[in-house]
C-alpha cells in the first residue's frame, strides 16, 4: 500500500470519527446500521482498512453530514497507475517517439486485457479487486494511443523470455501472443524479438524506455520491481539510448519477429 493511499484512508476515517462524535452517534450504532462488525468499522476509522462506500453513506445519513462524508469517496479511488510511474506516463501522452525494451514481461502498451489482469492481480502485496480493475482499465485506456496517435512511432523490443513466461496460463498467453501479432501490423508500431543467446551483456540489465517530446526533449526511464527512475540528464539519457540501440540492433526484424512469435505460440 502506498503512503498516499494510507494517508487518505486515515484522514477519511478520522473525519468519520469526528462527525460521529459531534453527532453523538456511537460506533456500535454505525456498525449495526451499516451491517458491519464493530471492530471492522474501528479498523476503517483508524485507517487500517479503506472506508467502504456503504460506511460513508450510512455515516453521512446518521450524522446529518449532507453529503460531506460521502464526498470522500472520490479521494479513496485507487490510482490507474502506480505512483512511481505517473511522471513517465505524463510525458508519454505527449511524446512523438517512444522506444522500449522489456526482458521479462510484455510492455503495458501491448498487453491483452487477460494478460494485464493476470499480471496486476498477482501483485505483492495483493491489491483489492477495485484496485486491480482500476489499473487494468487505466492500462487499456493508455493503449488507445497506439491507434489514435498514428503520427507517433512506437518501437518495442521483447526478450524471448517475455514471450515464454506463462503469465496467467496457456490460454492467456495464446491471446497475448495473438495481440502482439495484431498490433505489429499497425503502421506506427514496430515489435521486435531478441532471441535467447543474443546481446546478453546488455539485455539482462533490465527494462528501459526512451522517448522524445514535441519540444524535442529526450528522457529515459528505467523501471525495476520496487523502484523506477526517470532521467533527463543528457549524458545519462544518451548512455541508456545507446544501450537500447545495441539491443535493438541484435533483435530480429519486425517480419522475422512475427514469425518467431507464431512459432512460440505453436509451442505453448
Amino acid at each position: 500500500m502506498s503512503a498516499e493511499i494510507n494517508l487518505a484512508w486515515r484522514y477519511c476515517g478520522s473525519q468519520i470519527k469526528l462527525w460521529r462524535s459531534e453527532a453523538g452517534v456511537d460506533r456500535e450504532i454505525l456498525a449495526k446500521e451499516a451491517g458491519y462488525g464493530c471492530e471492522y468499522v474501528k479498523s476503517m476509522e483508524n485507517g487500517r482498512r479503506k472506508p467502504t462506500l456503504r460506511l460513508l453513506q450510512i455515516a453521512d445519513q446518521l450524522c446529518g453530514a449532507g453529503g460531506k462524508i460521502v464526498a470522500a469517496q472520490e479521494y479513496l479511488k485507487p490510482e490507474a497507475h502506480p505512483q512511481r510511474s505517473q511522471e513517465f506516463m505524463a510525458l508519454e501522452k505527449d511524446a512523438i517517439a517512444i522506444s522500449s525494451y522489456e526482458p521479462l514481461l510484455i510492455p503495458g502498451l501491448l498487453q491483452a486485457p487477460e494478460y494485464a489482469r493476470a499480471l496486476i492481480g498477482a501483485s505483492s502485496p495483493p491489491l483489492d479487486d477495485e484496485a486491480v480493475e482500476e489499473r487494468v482499465t487505466g492500462r487499456l485506456k493508455r493503449q488507445e494511443a497506439l491507434t489514435v496517435r498514428t503520427g507517433v512511432m512506437f518501437s518495442f523490443v521483447l526478450f524471448e523470455a517475455a514471450l515464454r513466461a506463462q503469465v496467467g496460463g496457456r490460454e492467456v498467453m495464446e491471446r497475448q501472443l495473438q495481440r502482439l501479432l495484431e498490433l505489429g501490423e499497425l503502421r506506427n508500431v514496430s515489435i521486435q524479438v531478441l532471441p535467447f543467446g543474443r546481446a546478453y551483456g546488455v539485455a539482462l540489465r533490465g527494462a528501459v524506455a526512451v522517448l522524445e517530446t514535441v519540444d524535442h526533449e529526450h528522457y529515459a526511464y528505467v523501471e525495476g520491481p520496487e523502484t523506477s527512475t526517470l532521467y533527463a540528464d543528457a549524458n545519462k539519457v544518451s548512455a541508456l539510448t545507446r544501450a537500447h540501440d545495441m539491443i535493438r540492433m541484435h533483435a530480429l526484424s519486425p517480419e522475422d519477429s512475427a514469425d518467431f512469435i507464431r512459432k512460440v505460440a505453436r509451442e505453448l
